[in-house]
């Protein structure tokens, strides 16, 4: 898992973005970068390492903006390491992509990018949607359009952040499997993986949903299906307390949620458990009829979730009395 930032405004981004990012480190990673965006220039700095490194860096690089994406990587596609790291360029060094989510057809695209003349500088899934992106703007000249036109090339999950230097005033985002979010503000709008990030900024939001694709300015936020066709979204006032996002009185992250877990199970159960006992299940249209039918359950999971789901089989084994398997995936 891993973190999108990006900010269109009137503010320097460079301490916004880091920021942002810092909000975003319960997530995980391993690398951290960002692209900003002058009305001449497209810079890039990443690291491997924490955001306190990438910090060190952009200090050192002295690059102002007003148009900004960041990234928090963990490896899936390519080791750890800076040429890993995102945001990931076109060849043309014009076109600049954050992604979280992994695209399973890469390598087959990549193969064909590549006999197409495209040199590759990252072993990344994601530096092929850079490529894929500005193949389609030669022809369209039309960042929204061409990034509509590349997400039909690709099979697997994705939050994408996609700025060119041709278009200095936008950024595009989208996503499918995968959470984004765009923060609403006054002269200036955000997207983000994590509302928490933004509760700073903004209290006002946007929640994109699959297959959709915005074109983002500080002014204007224009939403569209994969076929062109606009989309009307409505603005959100989020009321999320931005305290329970912070590492309070815990030295790290990992504590704070295992501290944490006995009031979020209360809260989960107090959801779906009617005055009667029974339990809901809402939106899934679960019948007697249809458990009485299964004869076994699988649970995938990875990280803590596979515990959870160790646990959980034994309990689920308990009470059902049909067998449980645990898949770590």
């Amino acid at each position: 898992m891993c973190g999108i930032a990006g900010y269109v405004g009137k503010k320097e981004v460079p301490p916004l973005i880091l920021d942002m990012l810092k909000k975003l480190e319960y997530r995980g990673y391993d690398s951290a970068g960002m692209s900003i965006l002058s009305p001449k220039k497209l810079s890039v700095i990443k690291c491997k390492g924490k955001i306190s490194d990438l910090k060190k860096i952009a200090k050192l690089r002295k690059t102002d903006g007003s148009l900004s994406i960041g990234h928090t990587r963990w490896a899936t596609h390519g080791k750890p390491s800076r040429r890993n790291a995102h945001p990931h360029l076109d060849c043309s060094k014009r076109i600049s992509v954050v992604h979280n989510g992994i695209i399973e057809n890469f390598k087959e695209l990549k193969d064909k990018l590549v006999s197409e003349g495209c040199k590759f500088s990252s072993d990344t899934d994601t530096e092929v949607i850079a490529h894929l992106i500005s193949r389609f703007y030669k022809y369209k000249g039309d960042l929204a359009g061409a990034v509509r036109k590349a997400l039909k090339e690709l099979k697997g999950s994705y939050a994408l952040g996609v700025i060119s230097l041709d278009e200095p005033d936008r950024i595009v985002a989208c996503r499918r499997d995968s959470s984004l979010v765009i923060g609403v503000g006054k002269n200036e709008n955000f997207i983000v993986s994590d509302i928490a990030a933004i509760l700073n900024h903004t209290s006002r939001v946007i929640y994109l949903k699959d297959g959709e694709v915005a074109a983002v300015t500080k002014d204007t936020i224009d939403i569209t299906d994969l076929c062109g066709r606009k989309v009307s979204r409505k603005v959100d006032k989020v009321s999320y307390n931005i305290k329970e996002a912070q590492l309070g009185e815990f030295p790290h992250f990992m504590l704070k949620e295992i501290h944490e877990q006995p009031r979020v199970f209360s809260r989960i159960m107090a959801h779906y458990t009617l005055p009667s006992g029974n339990i809901r299940f809402e939106g899934l249209n679960l019948t007697k009829k249809y458990f009485r039918g299964l004869d076994n359950i699988t649970i995938v999971a990875c990280g803590t979730a596979f515990h959870a789901g160790l646990a959980g089989k034994y309990i689920l084994e308990s009470y059902l009395r049909i067998p449980v398997t645990v898949d770590l995936g």
